[in-house]
């Protein structure tokens, strides 16, 4: 009976990996086709950044950039109001940025290490902030930036960017922190170490992954934000990067939108980001290989 079973149960566990790599194999085709159809903007808009007026203007598209050349760049790099206006994003960024951190990070540690009163309070409070719609706070955040003469200032939009992300960063970093466990500090405080030396040396090192997610987070936010810009950044002289964009778009379009020009000012525009975001990537991965042999 068993060498007459021996091949049926072969055949079986055959059959059952041919489904199994068959499904692997449909699953890649499909994740492969989305990212293609994800990607494809992103090539265009590089495409299209090397080519002159003339061959964008074509019926029949241009794949590749064969015969491109770099004066959309050198248009763009040469008006006068895009190092200015990259001087101030990259300002207004880091400072939100560095705040967000500390705010959220202070926050998060309150709610998932100490019990007080309020504290369900404040956690209801941080998901009722993030129900507000952003346009509905556009009068009062001007108001209040004029009564304080923070208009076209990078100090008064890095408070309104560091107001808009905290709440989320909380909640970000509130998972992080309750996912480390207390003993941890606990039997470094049996040790000898107080309890912020243990969670300065045992917690906070556990949590770099959170930080430097938390970190892309407010960074995406600050950099690409246009409405509060917009609305608080009045003068041409105090233009963040999207608003310069902007500007750059319309004076184009006075005359005919050069979309090479535009495609080249928006391929600048995403540089920082993704500069930010390759360096910040290894900083994430070896954070969490150091949380897990720490742990």
């Amino acid at each position: 009976m068993s060498a007459l079973t021996r091949p049926t149960r072969s055949h079986h566990t055959t059959r059952r990996t041919t489904r199994r790599t068959t499904r692997r194999t449909l699953l890649t085709v499909l994740a492969v086709a989305l990212a293609l159809v994800w990607a494809f903007p992103v090539y265009w808009m590089l495409n299209s950044a090397f080519l002159d007026k003339v061959t964008l203007q074509r019926t029949t598209p241009t794949f590749l950039p064969f015969g491109g050349s770099l004066d959309n760049f050198r248009t763009v790099l040469q008006d006068p109001g895009f190092l200015r206006a990259l001087g101030i994003s990259l300002l207004v960024t880091l400072t939100t940025v560095v705040a967000a951190i500390v705010i959220a990070f202070l926050g998060a540690l309150a709610i998932s290490r100490f019990r007080f009163r309020g504290r369900r309070t404040f956690v209801l409070a941080l998901l009722l902030i993030q129900m507000l719609p952003a346009e509905g706070l556009f009068i009062a955040q001007y108001k209040m930036m004029s009564s304080v003469g923070l208009l076209n200032n990078v100090l008064g939009l890095a408070i309104l960017y560091t107001a808009a992300v905290v709440p989320f960063t909380v909640w970000m970093l509130r998972g992080f922190v309750a996912g480390v466990p207390v003993e941890l500090e606990e039997a470094g405080m049996v040790d000898g170490l107080s309890r912020t030396q243990a969670f300065l040396r045992i917690t906070f090192p556990l949590l770099a992954p959170g930080v430097v997610a938390s970190s892309v987070y407010a960074f995406l936010q600050a950099w690409n934000e246009f409405t509060v810009a917009l609305v608080v950044m009045t003068e041409d002289q105090a233009r963040t990067l999207p608003l310069w964009l902007r500007g750059f778009v319309q004076a184009s379009a006075t005359r005919e939108t050069d979309w090479g020009q535009v495609m080249a000012a928006s391929t600048v525009v995403a540089v920082p980001v993704i500069v930010f975001f390759l360096v910040v990537q290894g900083r994430m991965s070896n954070g969490l290989v150091g949380g897990a042999v720490k742990g």
